[in-house]
C-alpha cells in the first residue's frame, strides 16, 4: 500500500552519478535523464521538495575534449569540469522545462559547508530556491576546488546537503541495485539497521574511467546522513520508476535506517562539516565517561595530543589505540594542553584559582562518533 501523505517525506535529496547520466565517456544518456526528470516532476506535483545532486561535469568535459581516460593532473580535471558543467546544466534545464520546471545551479566546495557563516548562506540559498518552486541542482565546484577533485565525491556531498537542509530521505541512484553480500552470491541486502564493520567490509571501490567513489563512499555517505536523521536508499538508476517506487514501498535496493534521534544543527556541523584540526588521545576511563555517561572531557583523561590546533578548533577525540570516539570543540590549544593533561580538577583549581571550569571539550560541543 502506498504511504499516506503524512508518511511521505517532505524533502528528498536525489544523487545521480556519472555512470547513471552517461552511456560512455562524454555521452549523455538523454532517455534516462528524461525519465528521471519526469519522476522528479511527479514528486514535485505531490508537494515534495526535491534537491538534485548531479555528477557528470568532468566526464562530459572529457568527452568534449576527446579524452578516454580520466586525467591525472589537477589542471586538466579542472578544465574538464569547467567545460562539462555548462553542458550538464543545459541538459537539466532542457528536460525539466518539458514539465514546466525551472532549475537553479549551486556549485559548492567543502569550504562552503565547513565555515559556519558560509554554511548558513548555502542553506539559505537552497531554502529560497525551494520556496520559489525551483529545483536546486548541486555539484562540487570542481573547476576551482583542488581538494574535492582529489579526495571528494558527490556521495559525501549529497549526504552533507541532506544534513544541511534537514532532508528526510536521500536517494542515491547507482549502477548497481544496492549493497550486495559478496559471500552469498551477491545477494541484495534490503535493510541496514546499523553501519557495522561487517557492513563496511562489503564495500568496494569504483572502476569507472570517469568517476570516483564506489560503494565505500556510499556507505560513508549513509553514515553521515543517517546520523542526521535522514534515511538513505541506494538503488539502480536503470530502474525506470525507482524514485516513485521508493515512496510506494516497492523499490528494489538497500535502505539505511536513520538514527532515532537526529543531532541538533550545531552538533551536525561539528560532526560532519568542520574538518578536525588535530586529535586528543584519552584513556579508557575518559572514553567511558564521554561515550556512556554523557560527560565532558576533563584534563584528567587526556594522555596526549596529535597535530596543532587552537582554542575553538574542532578536534577528533581518540582512544588510546587511535580509534576516533568523538569530535568536539577544543577549549585549550595543543600548546596549552600538555600543561594540564592528566591533572585532577582539585589540582587545577590550586594552579588556576581564577578559573571555575576546566573542561577540555564540553559535552554541549561534543559528538559521539563510535560505540
Amino acid at each position: 500500500m502506498p504511504p499516506t501523505s503524512e508518511q511521505q517525506p517532505r524533502r528528498i535529496v536525489i544523487k545521480l552519478g556519472t555512470g547513471i547520466l552517461t552511456s560512455g565517456v562524454g555521452k549523455l544518456d538523454e532517455s534516462r535523464i528524461a525519465n528521471i526528470c519526469k519522476q522528479v516532476a511527479a514528486l514535485r506535483d505531490r508537494g515534495i521538495a526535491i534537491i538534485v545532486v548531479s555528477s557528470g561535469a568532468i566526464g562530459l568535459g572529457m568527452g568534449k575534449l576527446g579524452l578516454r581516460k580520466r586525467p591525472a593532473d589537477l589542471c586538466s580535471l579542472q578544465a574538464c569540469a569547467a567545460i562539462g558543467q555548462t553542458m550538464l546544466m543545459q541538459m537539466w534545464q532542457k528536460h525539466f522545462a518539458l514539465h514546466g520546471r525551472t532549475v537553479g545551479q549551486v556549485l559548492l566546495t567543502h569550504e562552503d559547508v565547513r565555515a559556519r557563516t558560509r554554511h548558513v548562506a548555502v542553506r539559505n540559498t537552497i531554502e529560497r530556491l525551494l520556496a520559489l518552486d525551483v529545483i536546486p541542482v548541486i555539484n562540487e565546484n570542481d573547476a576551482v576546488s583542488a581538494h574535492e577533485i582529489k579526495f571528494g565525491d558527490n556521495d559525501i556531498l549529497s549526504a552533507l546537503v541532506a544534513s544541511l537542509t534537514k532532508a528526510e530521505l536521500l536517494v542515491i541512484l547507482s549502477t548497481i541495485p544496492g549493497l550486495l553480500d559478496r559471500e552469498r552470491e551477491d545477494t541484495l541486502i534490503p535493510v541496514v539497521e546499523a553501519i557495522t564493520p561487517e557492513i563496511e567490509g562489503l564495500a568496494g571501490d569504483t572502476h569507472s574511467a570517469t568517476s570516483v567513489g564506489g560503494m565505500r563512499s556510499k556507505i560513508e555517505a549513509a553514515r553521515v546522513a543517517t546520523r542526521s536523521g535522514c534515511a538513505v536508499f541506494i538503488g539502480s538508476g536503470d530502474e525506470p520508476s525507482l524514485l516513485l517506487q521508493v515512496l510506494s514501498g516497492d523499490a528494489k535496493g538497500t535502505l539505511f535506517v536513520p538514527a532515532r534521534i537526529a543531532m541538533r544543527s550545531r552538533k551536525r556541523w561539528i560532526a560532519f562539516f568542520e574538518k578536525p584540526k588535530g586529535a586528543i588521545r584519552i584513556d579508557p576511563g575518559a572514553v567511558r565517561a564521554i561515550r556512556d555517561e554523557g560527560r565532558s572531557l576533563l584534563p584528567g583523561g587526556v594522555r596526549n595530543t596529535q597535530g596543532t590546533f587552537s582554542e575553538g578548533d574542532v578536534v577528533n577525540i581518540e582512544s588510546r589505540e587511535g580509534v576516533v570516539v568523538a569530535r568536539g570543540v577544543a577549549r585549550y590549544s595543543s600548546e596549552m594542553l600538555p600543561g594540564i593533561q592528566g591533572k585532577r580538577t582539585d589540582e587545577l583549581r590550586a594552579l588556576y584559582p581564577d578559573r571555575s571550569h576546566f573542561e577540555v571539550v564540553h559535552r554541549d560541543t561534543l559528538v559521539i562518533l563510535a560505540d
